[in-house]
């Protein structure tokens, strides 16, 4: 080797410390470059967070109400199509059995929400209705009949050897409740339908309960049966004495226009079977409640008590009394107090599905809302309900 060689060699050995900064400085670098990238990914999130901040305050409206529930995305759905007139979201919304009470109807009608029905479910239980005490049921057709036995069956002693001779047999009648539709017709203007702190669900369940409670209640007791359920007021009435089926037997007072002394009340208990009497309850509205809580026994006790317990209804000779304000005030002649049991003696049948549909065009700038829903109602059994006349006879 000669001494060119020997030098050039020597001369591309390097010492420990310079392979050492050699080593750091590529570290560096690649740490250098491994920050630039972090910082780089970092400010590409940041950037992206306010560019979708931003459009999410442009499309928000401002908040009214601190509670904000965005809610199912059926409500949501229904909540569209109140405010907008957007049924895309129904159609192509796919509805659990389990959620609704029926299917929906294919006329161009769509069920409530089962949050908003249940709401005008409650309200209607909860009025001054017949509905509390009456026979509620649930059809799917057009009527509703209800088979009644109401005569009795021949029967007669037999001896041994005497030949049997033929007894009567029981007939049935059939009593067909027709139902009919009830509806309302509440408005909204747009401008409150397009603000989002406005309770578009609650006003429309408070509005049409405060409607179909008032219609039915007026209905199921004095009720022509045209267009609407058949009353229990509305069947002809006959002195219990000489009661017949097909007529509501009435017990008079013995006072025109008046109660007189109270006897006639236990009349009027008495004149029911005793196998209804057991399920007995009054109904009556407020004006006569008020004549028959000043009435007292021989003893000076009054025959009205008070409920014991909060929610528990009055008891007048001890059978629960219910409030119908749609009864009649206490005149001459009137029908004001009614008796009997009522489960047995006046039947309800409804479909139990809610219809609405919008309407932003008759009414501009107003949007109509029409809500349907059908009912019907009629005296099942005769022989389960007594009358007081305030009469003489």
């Amino acid at each position: 080797m000669s001494k060119t060689e020997i030098k050039a060699r020597a001369g591309e050995e390097q010492t420990p410390l310079q392979e050492v900064k050699r080593a750091m400085t590529g570290f560096l670098g690649s740490f250098r470059a491994f920050q630039d990238e972090i910082e780089s990914k970092l400010q590409q999130a940041e950037e992206r967070l306010t560019m979708l901040d931003r459009r999410m305050q442009i499309a928000a409206r401002p908040h009214l109400s601190a509670n904000q529930d965005g809610g199912t995305p059926h409500r949501k759905a229904f909540s569209a199509y109140l405010r907008g007139g957007d049924d895309d979201g129904l159609r192509g919304l796919e509805i659990e059995s389990k959620s609704l009470s029926t299917v929906v109807n294919s006329d161009g009608g769509y069920l409530v929400d089962p949050q908003t029905a249940d709401m005008v479910k409650s309200v209607l239980y909860a009025t001054a209705s017949i509905r509390a005490v009456a026979s509620v049921v649930n059809v799917e057709a057009t009527t509703y009949d209800v088979l009644i036995d109401h005569t009795e069956l021949g029967a007669g002693w037999a001896s041994e050897t005497a030949a049997a001779t033929e007894t009567a047999t029981p007939q049935i009648d059939r009593i067909s409740i027709q139902l009919h539709e009830l509806s309302a017709l509440p408005k909204a203007s747009q401008r409150l339908l397009d603000d989002s702190a406005f309770d578009v669900e609650g006003w429309l369940a408070a509005r049409i309960a405060d409607k179909f409670a008032r219609a039915e209640a007026a209905a199921f007791i004095s009720g022509d049966g045209v267009d609407k359920p058949m009353g229990m007021l509305t069947h002809t009435k006959v002195a219990n004495s000489g009661w017949t089926w097909g007529n509501l037997g009435y017990v008079a007072t013995g006072v025109d226009g008046g109660i007189g002394d109270g006897d006639a009340i236990v009349d009027l208990v008495y004149a029911l079977g005793a196998q209804y009497r057991a399920n007995g309850s009054f109904v009556m509205n407020s004006k006569s409640a008020g004549l028959v809580r000043k009435l007292k026994d021989a003893d000076g006790r009054f025959l009205w008590s008070d409920g014991l317990a909060a929610g528990e209804p009055a008891r007048l000779l001890g059978y629960p009394v219910v409030i119908a304000e749609d009864m009649p005030d206490a005149a001459s002649n009137s029908y004001s107090i009614a008796f009997g049991d009522f489960a047995s003696g006046y039947t309800i049948a409804e479909r139990p599905d809610l219809r609405i549909l919008r309407d932003p065009f008759s009414a501009k700038p107003h949007v109509l809302f029409y809500a349907t829903k059908r009912v019907g109602g009629d005296v099942s059994d005769f022989a389960a309900i007594k009358l007081l006349k305030f009469g003489v006879s």
